[in-house]
């Protein structure tokens, strides 16, 4: 079996909505559509994921749990959560009707914003500060998706297994960073890159990060001709880009 529905029920929540709180800090576009409206959504997953956004003065935060929340969203199964991100199911809240407005409102506007920044056409890139956006909001989906791969789905796992304790960083030189932390053959992001890493992988730039984003450009040749660099404890990196090699699959 080439993908699973849990595995990618945990990257659609952590994943990709997990990426509104960084859009609603780097996307003036964003920003305007929240504005100060406040309200916290829970989506409870049976046999997957659950957890929180929640919005307030213009930020949002995802939190683990669904238990306290305004909205609330139940799934029967990760399938009905991922019908959810691809458009074919539409989930009946069983707490916050009040909010309904919030949630077809300026959340659908939000989700719809994101899946432009995810899936941009070539005009869309055409506009570099779209294009630093729209590269940063994936770079941090791709993080978060090893660590969703790594975790639970079975080829991940035993990827994830090899990786000794540490923390990786992946980074754009002069660009945004990001860090996974390796602790006993789990992975999770940190919400902020530390001063100490044990390994790091770094893309030269913006434009060579987006290109191996999509599939334009082969990993291991970049590095031959230096356009994406690594230090320190390779091994870690190895094991990475084998987890990387599964996002793909994942989030085509």
């Amino acid at each position: 079996m080439m993908t699973d529905a849990a595995t990618l029920a945990y990257i659609n929540l952590y994943g990709i909505l997990g990426a509104i709180p960084a859009m609603l800090e780097i996307s003036a576009e964003a920003k305007k559509i929240l504005g100060k409206s406040a309200c916290s959504i829970g989506f409870a997953v049976k046999d997957g994921p659950s957890a929180t956004l929640s919005f307030a003065g213009g930020r949002c935060i995802l939190r683990e749990g669904a238990d306290d929340c305004t909205v609330k969203l139940p799934f029967g199964s990760p399938e009905k959560f991922n019908g959810l991100i691809d458009g074919t199911v539409t989930p009946v809240p069983t707490k916050g009707f009040t909010k309904l407005p919030f949630l077809l409102g300026k959340f659908t506007k939000l989700t719809d914003l994101l899946t432009k920044y995810l899936r941009p056409s070539e005009e869309d890139m055409a506009d570099p500060d779209f294009a630093r956006i729209s590269t940063t909001l994936m770079f941090g989906v791709i993080t978060r998706a090893v660590c969703q791969i790594g975790n639970h789905d079975r080829i991940g796992k035993a990827s994830a297994s090899y990786i000794v304790d540490g923390v990786i960083r992946l980074g754009i030189e002069n660009g945004p960073a990001f860090a996974i932390q390796a602790k006993k053959s789990r992975l999770a992001p940190l919400p902020k890159v530390p001063e100490k890493v044990t390994s790091m992988m770094t893309f030269r730039d913006m434009d060579t990060a987006r290109a191996l984003f999509d599939g334009k450009i082969n990993a291991v040749a970049s590095i031959g001709t230096g356009d994406v660099r690594m230090a320190g404890m390779i091994s870690q990196i190895d094991n990475v880009n084998r987890i990387l090699d599964r996002v793909a699959l994942y989030l085509a």
